[in-house]
Order: C-alpha cells, then sequence, then structure tokens
C-alpha cells in the first residue's frame, strides 16, 4: 500500500479533474464513432485535446502538479490511443479497397505497443517502481500518431468525416499508407528509447544495493515512529 499512498497527497486538484474527464471522454468517443455519429465523435475527440492541453498548463502555472496527475496523465492518453487504434483497424478492415483492408493490421502495432506499456507500468508500480516520464522520442511519437489519426479520421478513404461528404478530400491510399507507416516506426522507436531507464530502474530497484537502501529507509522510517509515539 505504501507505493501507492504518496499518489494521494495533494491530488483534488482542477488538472487531475480534467484528466478524469478526459478518461471519461474516451468511452463516450468510441461509442459515437462506432454507431456512426462521427461529427459527434469528432468533437469528443478535440474536447478530449483541449483538456490535455488545459491541464499541464494549469498544473504548471498554479503549481497543482500531483503524482497521480502523473499517473493519469499517460493512462489517459494511453487509453485514447488505443481506442483510436481499434476504431481504424475495425474501420479500415471493413474498407472495399484490398490494400486498405491489408494494411488496417499495421495498427496492431500501436495496440501492442501500448498494451506492453500498460501492463509494463502497471507492474513497475505494484513493485515500487515510478515509470519514467515521456522521452522526446515518446512525445514526438505521441504527436505524429494523433496528427495521423485526424487526419485518417478526416480524409480517410472510406473512413474519412470529410472524404464522405466531399470525394474530392478523399486522401490517396498510397498518402494513407505512408503517414500510418511512419507513425507505426516512430512507436516502435519510442518503444525501444525507453528499454534502457527502464532496465536501469528496474536493476537498482531489485540489486543487492537497492534492497538495502529501502530496508536501511523502512528500519529508519519505523525508529521515527517509534520515537513520535514514545513522546
Amino acid at each position: 500500500m505504501d507505493a501507492f499512498k504518496h499518489y494521494f497527497t495533494n491530488w483534488k486538484t482542477i488538472p487531475n479533474l480534467l484528466t478524469f474527464l478526459r478518461i471519461i471522454m474516451v468511452p463516450v468517443f468510441g461509442v459515437l464513432f462506432y454507431h456512426g455519429h462521427l461529427i459527434a465523435a469528432l468533437i469528443v475527440l478535440i474536447a478530449s485535446g483541449l483538456t490535455d492541453f488545459l491541464d499541464g498548463k494549469i498544473a504548471r502555472h498554479f503549481n497543482q502538479v500531483s503524482e497521480l496527475g502523473k499517473m493519469l496523465d499517460p493512462v489517459a492518453d494511453k487509453l485514447t490511443m488505443i481506442t483510436l487504434a481499434i476504431l481504424m483497424f475495425l474501420e479500415f478492415h471493413k474498407c472495399e479497397s484490398s490494400l486498405m483492408k491489408a494494411f488496417s493490421w499495421i495498427f496492431f502495432v500501436f495496440l501492442a505497443k501500448e498494451f506492453v506499456f500498460v501492463v509494463g507500468g502497471a507492474a513497475m508500480i505494484a513493485f515500487g517502481i515510478i515509470p519514467g516520464a515521456a522521452a522526446i522520442y515518446g512525445k514526438v511519437a505521441t504527436f505524429v500518431f494523433y496528427a495521423v489519426m485526424v487526419i485518417m479520421f478526416l480524409f480517410g478513404p472510406e473512413v474519412g468525416v470529410i472524404a464522405q461528404r466531399v470525394p474530392a478530400a478523399v486522401l490517396p491510399e498510397w498518402a494513407c499508407v505512408a503517414l500510418v507507416s511512419v507513425s507505426a516506426l516512430l512507436a516502435i522507436i519510442a518503444f525501444i528509447s525507453y528499454m534502457p531507464d527502464t532496465h536501469r530502474q528496474v536493476q537498482a530497484r531489485f540489486s543487492p544495493e537497492g534492497k538495502a537502501a529501502r530496508a536501511a529507509a523502512k528500519a529508519e522510517k519505523k525508529a521515527e515512529k517509534e520515537t513520535k509515539a514514545s513522546k
């Protein structure tokens, strides 16, 4: 339980409320998109992006950065990315174009990456290891992913909101393949970039030196409690 206590220190903040709202928006967006309410789904997606922008700005400007927020913000990002990848796979897999149907499987690259991150991150937190913040590769990959997904959402062949209403605005299939492939490549690079820091933290956590340091810290905390209790 000690590994989770620090997440709930000064956690009742506006940025955390916005992050909770963003998490709630994920299934709302998914249901709207799946049932063909594309304009409404697009509005929810834009609102989600705005809350993502605002929670970070407010947290830094008003000094409301919290450990819970540091954990929930990437969770909201990953839930959104997983939902987008699943929906894009389903939509592209229904395309009449054989190229788009075959290419739809590339979205499993994003799903596999996020699945490993979610499971691995949960395991690290359970063992008292704080997952590192997103490196520059991760930030670039995330930005490109959202940009490409929005482009697909608007102009993708047979799936785009605008493309369905304005045929001239349909993105060529080769352009779709190129954009999504670049995003998938960046996702793989970002995944690899996390490995050195993750390995370092895991090694420090389970090395003899790390175990000795934790034991000493526990002993010191226990001594402090006994001293306070005796006063």
